[in-house]
């Protein structure tokens, strides 16, 4: 209740910090490179990428920098990967599931989900919000027999320096409501598993709009989502 009364008390503040950060942050380009590859040798893991601006690779300059090349390298050390990435600025979860409604079924053994923060910065509420992520989840499964999920936690926006105070803190508040729910669907669904990258968004590895992820941020995130999916492709032989 507290919380929903400061919400009220600083709207106008809010709305008028988030033009100016409109205005003045530096809008950066996608990473440049492909979208699709295959690399590594060994048993076959098919990958797909989907997703937000971070996932499109904002931030750095190549898609090899960038998540999907990350992650990709990573996993190429003991598997085949063919990897497809999906993935552009401006996305929200009802976006990303338009967009692979219209793509034809196909068949992948693992996915990595970024979406979150355009959700946060949308008038989306947070139960609508889980709503919509477990509908993607669903269409995953049904469009692309998906068996592994991983959900990437939404990063702690209270740490973004492009945001001034109190809109910094009032979208750390509203990313962390988010996340909570989205820890709520994993634990729910044994196909799903969360990446929480927290520890590695450090202001310097930020990319020079104090918004997106940095070449460091984007390693420690691949290499954290490898982990995960060597382990549950070891589990399941």
């Amino acid at each position: 209740m507290l919380h929903n009364i400061i919400l009220i008390l600083l709207a106008p503040l809010l709305v008028l910090q988030g033009r100016y950060v409109r205005r003045v942050t530096p809008k950066l380009p996608e990473a440049a490179g492909d979208r699709d590859g295959s690399l590594g040798e060994g048993r076959r893991l098919r990958v797909l990428v989907v997703g937000d601006s971070a996932a499109a690779g904002v931030g750095v300059d190549t898609q090899s920098q960038a998540l999907s090349g990350c992650l990709s390298r990573e996993l190429a050390k003991q598997y085949r990967v063919d990897w497809l990435l999906i993935a552009q600025s401006g996305n929200t979860t009802e976006d990303l599931i338009q967009t692979l409604k219209q793509l034809e079924p196909c068949e992948f053994d693992v996915v990595l989900s970024s979406l979150g923060v355009n959700d946060v910065l949308s008038p989306v509420r947070v139960g609508r919000w889980k709503e919509r992520q477990a509908v993607l989840i669903q269409l995953l499964r049904s469009q692309f027999a998906v068996k592994h999920i991983l959900l990437t936690h939404v990063p702690p926006m209270e740490q973004f320096p492009a945001l001034p105070q109190p809109l910094r803190w009032c979208l750390g508040q509203r990313a962390k409501a988010f996340n909570t729910r989205l820890v709520e669907l994993s634990l729910a669904d044994d196909d799903c598993e969360l990446v929480n990258i927290e520890q590695a968004l450090e202001r310097q590895d930020m990319a020079v709009d104090g918004f997106h992820p940095g070449g460091r941020i984007y390693q420690v995130w691949g290499e954290n989502a490898a982990g995960l999916i060597v382990r549950r492709a070891e589990l399941l032989g």
